[in-house]
């Protein structure tokens, strides 16, 4: 119910490929749990079994040589063991994927699929909404979001509304110098995710400040998960905002051998803002774990009465949550630029969580 598969026909009869939306990943099918948020009679139990028979009534029986075409690939939050292939054969998916699996029963199917699903994006609800009521078109949303502003204009529809200022530019770009209030998700990322992740009104205005010629590429990627109401963009980017004179701030950052360094000198508050898996799986040594898109609910366990140290896996979400904290008024800290990439090459002490259970 909640996606369409397209069988390709050539122009000779030959069926060719498959389309398969968010039905088929490699690796991977799609999540069940989605329209349960928004149809009351609806649970991820009969979505996940009407995807159990999609798959074997539909989609198994044809053909191996089909190419499969899936709507998303490694690192999306549609899935949750997607591959960072883009394409497969059918018959090769038969034999990998552990959903096709044809030894699973209905019920093992579903508890298959079930098992490690996390919540979704809190944007994800919202979407299957917009797609059951209607959205506007892309050309209206584009009209609307494509006017460029000079400075002075950006920085008084900034002050006299309730707008969003969001900055696409590359975080170690950002953290160099932005627009105070502005909050920072690289296009260079997981953009789509982030933003349905850390801005929670879809129907919020946004202010875009991106690399010269990136603006209609935002205002797309932002359109594509629901985010319509970008209403203007900084012309010029911000070095334009720059040559006025106008007030800017920035992020301090420091590389994962300089945190090295500070440790061994005072005791350092480290909080670490990868997801709870990557946590786990090794983590500094008294470390705090704060994901990310769990930030705004957990504000109250960042300190302001002494410094901290911000790091993800490599910089990028540590600079979307430094943004967040200089926009509600956090000052005392700095990021590790390099993150536990870095960090792992350092002789910090790290650790690894491990289940009470295994030590029975």
């Amino acid at each position: 119910m909640e996606s369409t598969t397209y069988l390709l026909i050539d122009e000779d009869g030959k069926e060719q490929a498959i389309i398969t939306g968010d039905t088929l990943f490699i690796g991977d099918v799609g999540r069940p749990d989605l329209a349960q948020h928004v149809i009351a009679d609806l649970t991820q139990d009969k979505l996940a079994r009407l995807l159990y028979h999609s798959l074997r009534d539909k989609i198994m029986p044809l053909a191996d040589h089909l190419i499969v075409y899936p709507n998303h690939g490694a690192g999306s939050a549609c899935g949750k063991n997607m591959s960072k292939e883009t394409t497969d054969t059918l018959g090769n998916q038969k034999r990998t994927n552990y959903a096709l699996n044809p030894k699973l029963t209905e019920d093992e199917f579903v508890k298959e699929l079930l098992t490690g699903l996390t919540n979704p994006p809190g944007y994800f609800p919202k979407n299957v909404l917009m797609n059951i009521n209607g959205y506007e078109s892309l050309d209206t949303v584009m009209t609307r979001g494509k006017k460029p502003l000079s400075p002075i204009e950006f920085e008084t529809i900034a002050n006299e509304t309730h707008v969003l200022i969001l900055d696409t530019r590359p975080s170690a770009d950002f953290a160099k110098g932005f627009i105070p209030n502005s909050i920072n998700i690289g296009l260079d990322g997981s953009f789509a995710m982030w933003v349905g992740e850390m801005i929670t009104d879809i129907k919020q205005e946004i202010l875009l400040v991106t690399e010269p010629g990136k603006e209609e590429e935002t205002m797309i990627r932002l359109s594509r998960v629901g985010y319509d109401h970008t209403i203007g963009y900084l012309n010029g980017g911000f070095n334009s905002w720059l040559k006025t004179g106008k007030e800017i701030d920035t992020i301090n950052r420091i590389s994962a051998l300089e945190l090295e360094y500070h440790a061994t000198k005072e005791k350092l508050t480290i909080i670490d803002v990868r997801k709870r898996s990557e946590f786990d799986s090794e983590h500094l040594l008294d470390a705090i774990n704060i994901p990310l898109n769990e930030i705004n609910n957990h504000l109250a366990e960042f300190p302001k009465d002494k410094n901290f140290v911000l790091h993800c896996a490599g910089g990028y979400r540590s600079i979307i949550a430094g943004s967040l904290l200089k926009q509600r008024g956090w000052d005392n800290f700095v990021d590790v630029s390099d993150g536990f990439v870095g960090i792992k090459n350092t002789k910090l002490p790290k650790t690894n969580y491990v289940c009470p259970t295994t030590l029975l």
